[in-house]
């Protein structure tokens, strides 16, 4: 039986996002199967049988002017193939108490341990906003309390406030791909009756919560943060991120007219992650 054979592409993106969640998403569509987020770009895979040279001429991000997109092209055979993804796809330990790793890496000795197959999800914890979010789920107070995580991605978020005790749970997204890879991470982490829905903010209309996360982008967070306000319990919490600091104060005034009270932010490489209360 032959080998088989992948081939990688290793993107560099300016502005990290949302460029980065455009391009999977496009490439996606096209072939591609497999997705590793860094701090630079995205590596993607697709079968050699599957792919041609000019497979990603007709991506339309690659020739957006808004976005800086370089990158390189090599074979990768199928001896090598999960030797070069575990060597890609490190586990991110966020703190002393959680580490998001995947089924291949050896378990942690620590309180919360989450496991997570990406697929082409955006959420493993190596971008700042999923790193920031899960510090704020660690640093406060979940237990019993109802939870909204909106733009879900890989599920993990959810998992880990499912994990500090939070009943019950949601977790939404717009993507069907975050849709069926957040089924699969709830049941892996041993968390089925976490409700995952495929959908946008108009799923959440009559809904009621004690704590939303929403981890999108600026622009989707401005639209929707009226939605939010509405689905929030009295002394509730709304947590915030995938914009950057020089977005926060719009951010913070746009809560504000909805009664919303900044309370802090967490910053990481200009990246954003803020808390604000009901």
């Amino acid at each position: 039986m032959a080998n088989i054979i992948y081939i990688e592409y290793a993107f560099t993106v300016f502005p990290v996002q949302p460029t980065s969640d455009i391009l999977i998403a496009e490439l996606g569509e096209i072939g591609f199967e497999s997705f590793v987020e860094n701090e630079n770009g995205v590596l993607a895979y697709i079968q050699k049988t599957d792919w041609q040279e000019s497979i990603v001429d007709g991506i339309a991000i690659l020739e957006n002017e808004n976005f800086k997109i370089e990158y390189k092209v090599k074979e990768i055979e199928q001896e090598n193939w999960n030797a070069t993804w575990e060597e890609n796809f490190k586990p991110i330990q966020v703190g002393d108490a959680c580490v998001v790793r995947a089924p291949f890496h050896d378990a942690p000795k620590v309180d919360y341990d989450i496991v997570i197959e990406p697929k082409m999800s955006f959420g493993t914890g190596h971008h700042e906003t999923t790193f920031m979010m899960l510090k704020h789920i660690l640093e406060n107070d979940f237990t019993g309390k109802s939870v909204l995580d909106m733009g879900s991605g890989t599920g993990v978020l959810a998992i880990l406030a499912a994990m500090k005790g939070a009943a019950p749970v949601e977790a939404i997204d717009i993507d069907n791909w975050c849709y069926l890879n957040a089924k699969e991470n709830v049941e892996r982490n041993g968390f089925p009756n976490i409700k995952v829905l495929e959908g946008d903010a108009s799923l959440l209309r009559g809904k009621k919560f004690d704590v939303i996360i929403a981890n999108i982008n600026r622009n989707i967070l401005v639209a929707d943060i009226p939605i939010y306000a509405k689905c929030l319990n009295a002394g509730a919490s709304l947590f915030l991120s995938g914009f950057y600091l020089e977005d926060l104060d719009m951010i913070t005034s746009k809560c504000g007219e909805y009664s919303l009270k900044f309370e802090k932010n967490l910053e990481k490489n200009n990246w954003v992650a803020a808390k604000y209360v009901f």
